[in-house]
């Protein structure tokens, strides 16, 4: 029997456009299609007779199903559809239709094959075609620009609603993604790629919807939130999920010592740091308070972080390791005032505490960073004269086919 697709489509108060695009992808799945499909409508607690459209979908067109959940959520949808479903693969596309749905075959043709595990559309790599504005354009590049510095993350596009995966796989990984809302797809993909797992890629032709209803600014704040969360559950070893037999990774050797000792310090490093800024935010403007509350809790952190979490004891080397702390100091200064920057731009009246709030995710995602620099650069044993430990596997390596 052909393969089963199922195209998860989440909406929430969408009934002026979900006739049109549905019909729309039904009679394109029907003509064009070599496999079995079915679309689902989830709808997330719509207030506007969304949910009538949709049930009028399904009764009319014969591959077409409605569910509603009582909640909002893009990623509590696409949770509740992928997990009960049984098809072979589960995909989802936002009801505009944004993207060419000429991509969706080569979407899903790797899964189908057993070629990859993962599939998404990329409007950010050599190929596509994309139609936006200057403004999302920008901090589109910019967030997953953000995505690879920080994360390591291999793919170009987190946040195209156009992805899809073998059933088998959503579900061994679903359980282990926390994000109910817009971070669900980068939460899954970053998941996905750090367990050794294959994502394809698929440069797309996209059209950006005009009436889009998406809170930039609230968005931007919770995938800040996101980064920083699923960087704490890399450190610590929990970003982790056993899929179909293969090895468990394991943390590298030492870390499980120098993890309490690094998130000790930088608890009271970020104290410090906050109380710095709040007291000369009093007397300066918010990007100067920043970075020089930053260099003083720097120079702090570096000399805590190499005598508490790498053992390393006296002068020798001490102020060449404090330049090299400088250079994670920069890249977190660049995090973090790059976040300030971007949230006065998209707010400029924004309080003192959203700016705090944004202040603490930012310096989150960039505590990441500065750890992995300590350990792979500034305090690396074969820079200190020390033997190295034996090589152990890594809970992220960077490549979609393997896990060390």
């Amino acid at each position: 029997m052909d393969p089963l697709v199922e195209i998860a489509i989440p909406v929430y108060n969408e009934k002026h456009v979900l006739a049109h695009s549905v019909r729309r992808l039904h009679s394109y799945l029907e003509e064009t299609f070599p496999y079995r499909f079915q679309i689902t409508i989830a709808d997330n607690a719509s207030m506007d007779g969304t949910w009538q459209a949709a049930l009028e979908l399904e009764a009319a067109l014969p591959h077409v199903r409605a569910v509603r959940l009582e909640q909002k959520g893009r990623g509590r949808a696409l949770r509740h559809v992928w997990s009960r479903s049984d098809a072979d693969v589960v995909a989802y596309m936002d009801v505009d239709l944004s993207t060419d749905l000429d991509a969706f075959l080569p979407l899903v043709a790797p899964l189908i094959s057993g070629h990859s595990d993962l599939a998404i559309g990329s409007r950010l790599t050599r190929g596509s075609a994309v139609v936006r504005g200057p403004k999302r354009e920008l901090i589109s590049r910019c967030y997953n620009v953000l995505l690879r510095a920080t994360l390591a993350a291999r793919f170009t596009d987190a946040q195209c609603g156009f992805k899809a995966a073998r059933t088998v796989i959503a579900r061994a990984l679903l359980p282990s993604v926390q994000d109910e809302k817009w971070f669900f797809d980068t939460e899954l993909l970053l998941l996905a790629e750090c367990n050794g797992l294959r994502i394809h890629e698929v440069p797309v032709d996209w059209v950006d919807d005009p009436d889009s209803r998406v809170d930039v600014l609230r968005t931007a704040l919770d995938d800040l939130k996101g980064m920083a969360r699923v960087a704490r559950r890399m450190l610590t070893g929990a970003f982790r999920v056993p899929v179909e037999g293969r090895p468990r990774p394991r943390l590298p050797a030492g870390m499980a010592r120098q993890l309490p000792a690094f998130a000790i310090i930088g608890v009271f490093s970020t104290i410090a740091q906050l109380v710095l800024f709040v007291l000369l935010r009093t007397v300066m403007g918010p990007l100067w308070a920043n970075a020089v509350s930053l260099v003083i809790t720097t120079i702090g952190n570096t000399a805590a972080n190499r005598r508490f979490t790498f053992g390393v004891t006296g002068s020798e080397r001490a102020f060449r390791q404090q330049l090299e702390g400088g250079v994670a100091f920069l890249l977190g200064l660049a995090l973090s005032t790059g976040g300030l920057a971007l949230l006065h731009a998209l707010a400029p009246e924004a309080s003192r505490a959203v700016e705090i709030a944004a202040l603490v995710t930012a310096n989150g995602v960039a505590t990441l960073v500065r750890f992995m620099l300590m350990r792979v650069w500034i305090f690396h044993p074969r820079r200190l004269g020390r033997l190295p430990a034996p090589a152990e596997p890594t809970v992220c390596t960077g490549r979609k086919d393997e896990v060390r």
